[in-house]
């Protein structure tokens, strides 16, 4: 029962991230652009704090 539940859930999370529109960052819905910070951010950028 426990994994239907959580199957249901990531699908449907899986479905909204579907709709989300591609222009506007999701949490704050500022406009994406080609000036963002988050443009130049490389895999060595997201090292986890120990």
């Amino acid at each position: 029962m426990k994994n239907l539940i959580a199957l249901a859930l990531v699908g449907m999370l899986s479905a909204i991230a579907g709709c989300t529109d591609s222009h506007h960052y999701p949490v704050s819905g500022e406009e994406c652009g080609p000036n963002d910070p988050v443009q130049t951010m490389d895999t060595s950028d997201c090292v986890p704090v120990v």
